[in-house]
């Protein structure tokens, strides 16, 4: 029996520090793993730049080892707030972030991290956390939407582009895949990874395609979006552009890749995520300057910017047209200055506490005042 005098042990140190340390995190592992997959694969062959980009890998890997161990003590010391994190419409979505934090970590193993690990290992690597991320993705499509409508039901003016990270995740898993291809041996085994992702990228495209109406008629019907979530509104930019790197890597992978649907589909998508991308800055800038500070959600900036980079990549690839090329090479140097200030702002807030702190109490209501009286 336990008494006043012999309280329940709570947890102390690192275990209490990550008491509010949630799946959002892992945006901070995407974002930086693009960064790297994204950088290598640009048609501007600058000195450097590749080493540069495997570093960032291996940043991204640290991470991403470093997230892993602290959410494993979050689900063991806080499982509490771990369940209130699941059934929170606004922060159960996060958890699509780990299944693309460890897919796209995968990409860039194969894409850079080989030169760095060798090409074994890099293979073994991304297998493992293709795997993962893919498995991981698929539960999080389906578990995610159902527990939001099961046990919370949110307004459709609740809406917020957000809801759409479990969805995108096999799309992350979709453009990935096609990379572990040539190491497979020839017939089955490779046609069967193809035509799996050709699979998650309808699962995920139909999906979005689904939710998108409803993220885009709250925003005209409700008005903007709160200040600290406005940034969340380039993760549109995140299906448009990595469903056109998924269709760019399977014709690259496939035996007879075809570049005019690669160009049919990425050509139409690509423009609307450029419409898109100047309807989030314009609300960005208009947050700005209404206030809106430093928040997690500004890695809204870096992931889907880069989805947007690799789409044009591949268009580059399949096209020819050095259009593509100079869209790729503007769009990657917006990724890289939005990932630096972004970086240097988590740091300093992490130094600082602030950032793993927990909601501040409300105030206390004032206490009545009375009148004396002689």
């Amino acid at each position: 029996m336990v008494t006043a005098a012999h309280p329940l042990p709570r947890p102390a140190g690192r275990a209490l520090a990550v008491r509010h340390l949630g799946p959002n995190w892992y945006a901070v592992v995407m974002g930086t793993a693009v960064v790297a997959s994204a950088g290598a694969a640009l048609p501007v062959r600058l000195p450097g730049l590749r080493t540069v980009c495997a570093a960032v890998w291996a940043l991204s890997l640290a991470l991403l080892a470093a997230l892993l161990v602290a959410r494993a003590l979050h689900w063991t010391h806080h499982r509490d707030q771990a369940r209130a994190h699941l059934l929170d419409p606004a922060t159960a979505p996060f958890y699509g972030c780990l299944a693309m934090a460890l897919s796209a970590v995968g990409a860039g193993t194969i894409t850079v991290g080989r030169d760095w690990i060798g090409t074994g290992a890099a293979v073994a690597l991304d297998a493992v956390l293709f795997t993962a991320g893919t498995v991981l993705g698929l539960a999080a499509a389906v578990a995610v939407p159902y527990l939001m409508a099961v046990h919370r039901r949110p307004d459709p003016r609740q809406a917020t582009p957000v809801w759409l990270l479990p969805l995108v995740a096999p799309m992350v898993s979709a453009a990935a895949g096609p990379l572990l291809v040539p190491y497979l041996p020839p017939g089955q085994a490779r046609e069967a990874l193809l035509l799996a992702c050709v699979a998650l990228f309808g699962l995920s495209l139909f999906a979005t395609l689904l939710t998108l109406p409803v993220i885009f008629a709250r925003l005209l019907t409700a008005g903007p979006l709160p200040l600290a979530l406005t940034p969340t509104l380039f993760l549109v930019l995140g299906p448009l552009g990595q469903s056109t790197t998924a269709v760019g890597n399977v014709a690259d992978a496939a035996p007879h890749g075809d570049s005019a649907l690669v160009v049919l589909y990425g050509v139409p998508v690509m423009g609307f995520a450029l419409l898109w991308a100047v309807l989030a800055t314009a609300l960005v800038v208009r947050a700005r300057r209404h206030g809106m500070g430093f928040a997690m959600t500004w890695w809204s900036f870096t992931f889907p910017v880069g989805t947007c980079v690799t789409g044009a990549e591949a268009l580059g690839r399949h096209t020819g047209l050095t259009a593509f090329d100079w869209l790729a090479t503007g769009l990657y140097g917006v990724l890289v200055a939005a990932w630096a200030v972004v970086a240097v702002r988590t740091a300093r807030g992490l130094l600082s506490g602030r950032l793993l702190a927990g909601p501040r109490p409300a105030p206390a209501a004032p206490r009545p005042v009375t009148a004396r009286t002689r």
